[in-house]
């Protein structure tokens, strides 16, 4: 059994290697670990950037330019993506199949068009999910707080 699994079902390091030592599997020292937080849902979540080239692309296939300038509308100003930024993600997302290359009749200065495919649509659609999911917890709880 790997210690990861060991901690998980202990709690923390010093009781996991306990058990180890108990059972005679291993006699060296385990060092404290961080444990991070494990999502029980078939992908992680989604950057804000991420979530936002995917809802652009949701509604029609876009260029570079045009997806600045509808994620800024949609995001009401409140989010720029540098070119840099916007290029890395649809690399990722063209690499991860959530994307995909659009051919249009407009072909002047090479412009790449994007389009969702139907994986990047179903993955919006979860990520769209977890967050009013998580929406619905805070409002619910925060009206507990104002009673």
């Amino acid at each position: 059994m790997k210690i990861e699994r060991i901690v998980e079902l202990y709690g923390n390091t010093r009781d996991a290697a306990a058990s180890q030592r108990g059972r005679g599997l291993t006699k060296r020292r385990v060092l404290p670990q961080h444990i991070v937080m494990r999502h029980v849902v078939e992908t992680p979540p989604i950057s804000e950037a991420v979530f936002f080239i995917l809802a652009s692309l949701a509604t029609e296939p876009r260029h570079g330019y045009s997806l600045l300038k509808d994620i800024e509308a949609l995001s009401e100003g409140r989010v720029r993506l540098s070119t840099g930024t916007l290029y890395g993600a649809l690399r990722r997302l063209l690499e991860n199949d959530w994307i995909e290359r659009f051919e249009t009749a407009d072909t002047s200065r090479d412009k790449q068009t994007y389009r969702l495919t139907a994986l990047g649509r179903r993955l919006l659609r979860q990520e769209t999910d977890r967050l009013k999911q998580l929406t619905r917890v805070a409002s619910s709880n925060l009206r507990l707080k104002e009673v």
